[in-house]
Order: C-alpha cells, then structure tokens, then sequence
C-alpha cells in the first residue's frame, strides 16, 4: 500500500485521533469496525483479540492496512473499488457491480448508491492528492 494513501485514509477517517469512535461503532485510526477486527485477527493469528485493542494506534494500523490491502488484492489492485469497499463493504461493492448501478470508475462515483460512501472515496482521493503533491509524487 502507498503509505500516503493511507495517511489520506487515516485523515478521513479519524483526522489522526486514535480515540476516535464512529455513530456506528467503528474505532481508532482506520475506524475499524469490531467484527471486522475480529476478522483480521483471526486472519492474522491473534488470538488475543479484543475490541478496545482497536483505539490502539499500531493495532489499528496494523489490521486496518491488512484489510485495506486485502481489498485491494480482491478488487484487482483498483483503488477507487478497495476505498468504496473499505467504506461500503465488500459484498455491497460486488453486487453495485454486478446489478451495474455502478461501474467502478473513478469518473463515475455518482453512481455510488450510499452518498456516506461517495463522499468517503471522494475524501480519501483529495487528501491522498494532496499528500502525493506536498510531498513531491504528484502535481495539483
């Protein structure tokens, strides 16, 4: 994973507060859901899992990259699909796709049917945008 895509995710998610909690209950950096910090773990081997490990800083970064980067293996290496996944779910994605309410382009994410998830892949693009550009990869 490009390291600034995921300060640009961080940035969205929480604005870099470790503490942070969502309405929906998702948690630390990356706002990891429970259940799906319970998924990685086992994924992972750990054993020791519990929920309020997530507003830890180097736990949540360390599932919330596994799970981004699992995205992105499942989605083909496409970005826009991994970022609309980590929001949206897995499953959503895959079926926007299938029923073609979406088609996965970046110049199409109107057609994304939850506006949280439109805006969130909007979000993330411009601060990796940003971040790409302060630090040299990138012009605006």
């Amino acid at each position: 994973l490009d390291p600034y895509l995921v300060a640009a995710l961080v940035k969205t998610e929480s604005n870099f507060n470790p503490r942070a909690t969502s309405p929906r209950g998702a948690r630390g950096l990356m706002q990891v859901m429970p259940e799906t910090g319970s998924w990685v773990a086992s994924q992972l081997g750990l054993t020791s899992y519990h929920p309020d490990l997530l507003y830890d800083p180097e736990f949540n970064l360390a599932v919330g990259t596994w799970y981004l980067a699992d995205l992105y293996r499942s989605f083909g290496q496409d970005t826009v699909l991994a970022l609309a996944a980590y929001n949206g779910g897995r499953g959503n994605v895959l079926k926007w796709l299938e029923e073609r309410q979406w088609t996965g382009e970046k110049s199409r994410l109107d057609q994304i049917p939850y506006a949280e998830t439109r805006q969130f892949v909007r979000k993330v693009l411009w601060h990796y945008r940003v971040y790409r550009y302060l630090y040299g990869r990138e012009k605006l």
